[in-house]
């Protein structure tokens, strides 16, 4: 009998599921056989975000992040830990119910400024240090000095080029135009209009397609082959995204502390994380896993998908990875949820977190539109309908009949949302 000949007729029949992942290694603290990125990795691509902070800071506005000690960290791309007590009554949860709000994150306003901003940082630097303009052993960079019309020159010799569903051409968009780019960005038919919009309004060329997102990929990728001077960010196996997400990972500790929410034996957390291709839950669940050591053993993360297009439930369920897609199985691949809306894995995401992840889980549109009225409903909190996956963590953990203890908590992820326009936010709240 094939791998697919055994999954749950359910998740076949695009109903939803839960997988859990009967590989699941203990503790962190080692990078995984299967991906060589360590917690050294991770630490210099932090220093990294620290040495760009002031020009962050001097080029976009916030909000900044506050720290745990309650200090504004200006140019940080990070977020906080807010509770909602309220949607925990509402949704009937036993145990404490908290979001982390990338859907606030500054310059793009979702998960994706944290991958895609590192790979453009990434990218100028080590072009700008190539060409010899850059400080040697700098703490933090002066601002003005991607101002210069010498670096502006160097740096508009480039192309960033990028395929998206949406949330990640935004942020590669906005921050290669910003720092003298050109930027070129692959969009499947998924993407929302306005989102092309605003890339086009900062100067960025946006390439659209009929078919899905694999081909706005495909197509994106094959383009920047012939270009010597293109850097394409490849959603699928950058390690540099990876690393922009996982530094996510690194800063949660210390947020998790000064709340008090453990983890320990006595407090686990359960950490739901909406999913595309990977990369970015994939990112911060490795990234959780090497800087938690030892405390991650008490660390239950979860892909969080549409039921329609589960790519990385897939990939984990028949261990085939990128070798198969959802429509494979015969599932179409079309969800509410524009940024969830892919059909294969990430490689580098699915092999780094098979052993780490506790499993996956589906959800139906309909919930996803129920949710994202009943956070609006009871926190005033507004996001996209894909940031809506991890908060049906909680449920579908008691569907599955999976109890947890009474000092455990749950984290759902809110990956996207403040930067949905008014009008498109209130046909969301109508739908």
């Amino acid at each position: 009998m094939s791998d697919i000949e055994t999954l749950p007729g359910a998740f076949l029949r695009g109903e939803p599921h839960l997988w859990r992942n009967p590989n699941r290694t203990g503790a962190g603290g080692q990078a995984s056989a299967e991906c060589d990125i360590t917690l050294e990795d991770i630490r210099a691509a932090d220093a990294r975000l620290r040495r760009f902070a002031p020009y962050l800071a001097r080029t976009f506005a916030g909000p900044w992040h506050r720290g745990p000690d309650g200090q504004v960290q200006e140019g940080v791309i990070d977020s906080a830990l807010q509770p909602l007590p309220r949607l925990q009554r509402a949704l009937d949860l036993a145990n404490p119910l908290w979001l982390k709000r990338d859907d606030a994150l500054p310059i793009s306003g979702s998960i994706k400024a944290r991958g895609g901003i590192y790979e453009v940082l990434a990218t100028a630097e080590r072009i700008l240090s190539e060409a010899g303009l850059l400080p040697e052993d700098a703490q933090a960079y002066d601002p003005s000095l991607f101002k210069t019309a010498q670096v502006r020159r160097v740096l508009g010799r480039w192309s960033i080029a990028v395929g998206s569903t949406g949330n990640l051409g935004l942020s590669i968009g906005t921050m290669a135009r910003a720092m003298g780019f050109r930027a070129v960005v692959h969009m499947s038919a998924d993407a929302r209009e306005w989102k092309k919009r605003r890339l086009r309004s900062l100067g960025a060329q946006v390439l659209e397609y009929e078919g899905d997102y694999a081909l706005a990929v495909q197509t994106g990728r094959e383009r920047a082959q012939s270009d010597l001077q293109t850097h394409f960010v490849d959603d699928e196996n950058s390690r540099d995204l990876f690393l922009g997400y996982a530094v996510a990972g690194l800063r949660l500790g210390a947020q998790l502390d000064a709340a008090g929410i453990g983890p320990d034996a006595d407090h686990p957390l359960h950490v739901y994380l909406p999913c595309g291709v990977g990369g970015g839950p994939g990112g911060v669940i490795h990234g959780i896993r090497l800087a938690l050591g030892e405390r991650a053993e008490h660390v239950h993360c979860w892909y969080a998908e549409p039921t329609a297009a589960c790519a990385m439930l897939l990939a984990l369920a028949t261990d085939r990875g990128a070798r198969i897609s959802v429509q494979d199985v015969g599932l179409d691949g079309r969800t509410v949820a524009d940024g969830l809306a892919v059909g294969r894995a990430s490689q580098l995401a699915w092999a780094a977190t098979k052993r780490a992840v506790a499993g996956a889980y589906t959800v139906t549109d309909t919930a996803l539109m129920e949710l994202l009225a009943l956070l609006n409903r009871t926190e005033g909190i507004a996001m996209e309908p894909s940031a809506l996956a991890g908060l049906a963590g909680p449920g579908a953990l008691v569907a599955a009949g999976i109890e947890l203890p009474a000092g455990a908590n749950h984290l759902a992820w809110g990956t996207g949302g403040s930067m949905v326009p008014p009008e498109e936010m209130a046909a969301y709240l109508a739908a």
